[in-house]
């Protein structure tokens, strides 16, 4: 018989091989079911609006502590990033102490550096600290080592919104996990300007109505998870040709044309609950014709369109308040002042918070806003605290982290999206098939080095030959390739935008595209681009192809997804969420 120590060596074994088990099989499960039931209980029950109409114990509470400043100080938000260094960290940490505002808005960085960063920030506040994050396509839109989802113009082709739904969960686990409780998107824009600068592909098309259905399926998978959300840029930023960030746009249309166009979604997403809508800082004469007045310091379209006309409730956010769009004519504060009178409740991103808050105080001192509309104000932002669960903040925790964030549900997601968001605008399936008995060149367009595209589509064709051209091969170059193709029996290619906003036209030399108009020569091109769709519009010739599949963004996944369907293992179900141009209107697919 055993002895009691054998016994226990065995048992220590045992527990080794069971702890091992759940690391490598067990745990990305565990993690879902975390995700899907027990995230949403670290919120408070019920909806946000709905408990702003309640009477809150701990709201209450927390207002008659603050001083009328302090309470002010609530509805400030400041810039925070965890890539700019110690001295920049501490001196955001700076601010929190001395100003003790209402949250934090972080940028671009690193997980468990900015998990620390958050600890620390909380610890300085008297009052938790509203956590936020522009994350429209997740935290990999700001933070290295994470993943990121399909931009919003990709999920705009996806016919079935249960998975938008499903990435919304998904982005929500990692904000909370992350010690993150807002998230500053989705962006609910109608994108009917292909040259716009600013929104583009973060928008889910120029379809309103498919604009509308996308954006409160991801909004909704985000609330039901506990995080709340914030639909932008009202009233419609998606037909303009400005950057805000950098000019004050204008938005020339009638009152009828933006009730029935651009303020459709934002009129769909407040009738589904949204928690927040993000004012857009552009000029619109038809709401409000005071000259150079932004739309986020103008009470006419703040407080009379969007909270009277529409009936929103919730958070109303303004956007970043050091843009040239309002900086250039409300310097010194008075911006933040005319925004906070205009109706707006969180103030993002102050250039001087200090100054702006003492403007404000002032402004409140004199009656320039009724003392209800004040309280309700900072109120609407500590019940914002309350319903993310703040009253119980605990630390982030950075153990395992890293894994946690780039778990394999979420992977398998991603690539779930991809295969539903590849849309294919010419050919059919048998006329894009690939024959792995054929002599086949693959072809990546934009690129130095192979790209996935060629290295999964070489593994089902053993009689392939892979060619590289760049933004800028030399015409000489291209021509000796057009002639090597002649030789090929099936050519494949793959045009790629490798920039990280990828506009509506190509960074190619004009040889470069005079090479790909040249391409459908061949007997059998087949084309994919994973690039913006407008792209395809500076494309002449393209049209003639065999075959054309549009996917959107250069994405790993996506080369993957647009490989299934040329060798047959997936049918192409996304549909062009905008107008490419008179061959490929919006709604074009298979």
């Amino acid at each position: 018989m055993f002895n009691n120590k054998v016994l226990h060596f065995f048992a220590i074994l045992i527990y080794f091989w069971f702890m091992q088990l759940i690391r490598n099989y067990l745990r990305p499960f565990l993690l879902l079911i975390f995700n899907l039931f027990v995230l949403p209980a670290f919120a408070q029950q019920g909806n946000y609006i709905q408990l702003l109409g309640q009477q809150n114990k701990w709201v209450d509470s927390v207002y008659n502590k603050l001083s009328r400043r302090q309470k002010i100080a609530q509805l400030f938000f400041v810039r925070a990033h965890t890539n700019k260094g110690v001295k920049y960290e501490d001196s955001v940490a700076n601010v929190i102490d001395k100003e003790q505002l209402g949250g934090v808005v972080f940028f671009q960085g690193g997980p468990v550096r900015q998990a620390e960063l958050i600890n620390r920030y909380q610890h300085i506040a008297k009052v938790p600290l509203l956590i936020a994050m522009d994350g429209e396509w997740g935290i990999g839109m700001r933070l290295d080592s994470t993943l990121s989802y399909p931009y919003q113009m990709t999920l705009g082709a996806i016919q079935d919104n249960t998975l938008i739904y499903k990435m919304g969960q998904q982005v929500a686990y990692d904000f909370k996990r992350l010690g993150m409780q807002m998230n500053f998107g989705p962006d609910m824009d109608v994108n009917n300007n292909p040259d716009n600068p600013v929104i583009n592909y973060r928008s889910f098309g120029d379809n309103k109505y498919n604009v509308a259905k996308k954006g409160i399926a991801y909004f909704k998978g985000m609330q039901d998870a506990g995080l709340l959300t914030t639909a932008k840029h009202f009233p419609g930023h998606g037909d303009t040709n400005v950057d805000s960030h950098f000019e004050l746009p204008l938005l020339p249309f009638t009152r009828q044309r933006l009730d029935s166009l651009e303020e459709y979604p934002f009129r769909e997403a407040i009738a589904a609950g949204i928690n927040g809508v993000m004012i857009a800082h552009m000029s619109i004469p038809a709401l409000d014709s005071t000259k150079n007045r932004p739309s986020t310091l103008s009470k006419k379209i703040v407080t009379g369109v969007l909270k009277d006309s529409l009936g929103f409730k919730g958070l109303v956010v303004s956007d970043a308040m050091e843009m040239k769009a309002v900086t250039k004519y409300f310097p010194n504060g008075e911006a933040e002042l005319q925004a906070f009178l205009a109706g707006n409740d969180i103030i993002e991103l102050s250039m001087d918070s200090k100054k702006a808050i003492l403007k404000i105080r002032k402004a409140v001192r004199k009656g320039l806003i009724s003392n209800a509309d004040f309280e309700a104000k900072v109120k609407k932002v500590l019940a914002a605290k309350y319903w993310a669960g703040l009253n119980n903040r605990k630390d982030v925790i950075t153990t395992n982290l890293l894994s946690d964030l780039n778990r394999e549900p979420a992977r398998q997601l991603i690539q779930q999206l991809s295969d539903a968001a590849v849309t294919m605008i010419k050919g059919t399936t048998e006329s894009i098939h690939l024959n792995p008995l054929e002599k086949t060149a693959i072809v990546s367009i934009g690129v130095e080095s192979y790209t996935t595209f060629q290295t999964e589509l070489a593994r089902w064709s053993p009689n392939c030959h892979l060619f590289l051209v760049n933004k800028s091969t030399p015409v000489a170059d291209l021509n000796r390739i057009l002639e090597m193709l002649k030789q090929y029996n099936q050519v494949y290619v793959s045009i790629h935008d490798t920039r990280t906003r990828p506009a509506s036209k190509l960074d190619y030399s004009n040889g470069v595209k005079q090479f790909i108009a040249a391409l459908p020569a061949n007997n059998k091109v087949v084309v994919s681009v994973f690039a913006n769709a407008y792209t395809i519009a500076g494309l002449p010739g393209i049209e003639k192809s065999a075959g054309l599949l549009v996917c959107y963004q250069m994405s790993d996944e996506l080369q993957r997804a647009a490989v299934k369907v040329i060798t047959g293992q997936l049918k192409p179900t996304g549909k062009l969420p905008v107008s490419v141009n008179v061959y490929f209107p919006t709604g074009t697919g298979l």
